[in-house]
C-alpha cells in the first residue's frame, strides 16, 4: 500500500523560510517523478515543482521560481521543498505527489498529464503572515 506523508508546514512571517518534507513508502521511490502542489482556499490545486527520479531534472512554476527549491534523498525515500522569501500569497495547503509509473518526464506538462493520477498525501498547511 502506497503512503505519502507531508510534514513541515506552519506559520511564518513574510520573508521567512520553511522546509517541507514528504516521505513515500510502498513504491519504488528512486524510480518515480515526485512533485509538490498547493491549493489555496477557494482556488484550484496548482502544480509548483517536480523532480525527476535521479534528481537531475527539475521544473518550477513561475510563481515560485528562484524562491523554492525541490530536492530528494532516494536513500531516505524523502522529497523536500525549501521555501524562501515567503509571501502571504504562498498561504495554502501543500501536497506531495508521486507518479504511479517509473521514469516519467518531469516538466510543466506532467501536472496536467500523469500528475492527475499521481499518489498524493493529505497535505501540510503553510500560512504566511504579512
Amino acid at each position: 500500500q502506497v503512503q505519502v506523508v507531508e510534514s513541515g508546514g506552519g506559520l511564518v512571517q513574510a520573508g521567512g523560510s520553511l522546509r517541507l518534507s514528504c516521505t513515500a513508502s510502498g513504491l519504488d521511490f528512486g524510480r518515480v517523478t515526485m512533485a509538490w502542489l498547493r491549493q489555496a482556499p477557494g482556488k484550484e490545486r496548482v502544480g509548483l515543482s517536480c523532480i525527476s527520479p535521479g534528481g537531475s531534472t527539475t521544473y518550477y512554476a513561475d510563481s515560485v521560481k528562484d524562491r523554492f527549491t525541490i530536492s530528494r534523498d532516494n536513500v531516505k525515500n524523502t522529497l523536500y521543498l525549501q521555501m524562501d522569501s515567503l509571501k502571504p500569497e504562498d498561504t495554502a495547503m501543500y501536497y506531495c505527489a508521486a507518479d504511479r509509473a517509473a521514469y516519467s518526464v518531469c516538466s510543466g506538462s506532467w501536472f496536467n498529464d500523469r500528475g492527475r493520477s499521481a499518489y498524493r498525501g493529505q497535505g501540510t498547511q503553510v500560512t504566511v503572515s504579512s
